[in-house]
């Protein structure tokens, strides 16, 4: 069944691309995330992980921040207990970072939740735990 021009329009307001910052940070947070795995393979805690992505991602110029808290707001009350994303760079994409054997599907859901709280569009969930990176490298857009 074609779709109507009203269609195809409130697709493409409801799936806006990515602006060009949104896509070369996307492509910073890869490379970094190759980079790192590379250097380090898997087999490391977490922690590593994230203070060797964050230093790859600085020396290429992003601005990078960890483990940053982000309130709730629920009944028009700001909590401060909130969430922590793992690294947020630029001020633009969250990357959640973990080294674990087995990926927790759960972690997809809360990421869409960290868009959506933030206002952001764009994350990553990057499992350093694997034998090729590429297998442990989740892009998701909202």
């Amino acid at each position: 069944m074609p779709q109507s021009h009203q269609d195809i329009k409130f697709h493409k307001e409801k799936f806006a691309l990515l602006s060009e910052e949104e896509e070369a940070i996307g492509k910073a947070v890869v490379n970094a995330a190759y980079i790192v795995h590379k250097k380090l393979g898997p087999g490391l805690l977490e922690k590593v992980y994230e203070v060797c992505f964050c230093h790859v991602l600085a020396k290429e110029g992003c601005f990078v921040e960890r483990q940053v808290p982000v309130p709730i707001v629920f009944d028009d009350i700001t909590f401060p207990e909130g969430l922590r994303l793992d690294v947020l760079v630029n001020e633009i994409v969250i990357c959640e970072l973990k080294a674990v054997d087995i990926v927790n599907p759960v972690w997809e859901a809360q990421l869409l939740s960290h868009l959506k709280l933030t206002g952001k569009r764009l994350g990553f969930i990057i499992n350093f735990n694997v034998p090729l990176i590429k297998d442990g490298i989740k892009r998701m857009v909202l």
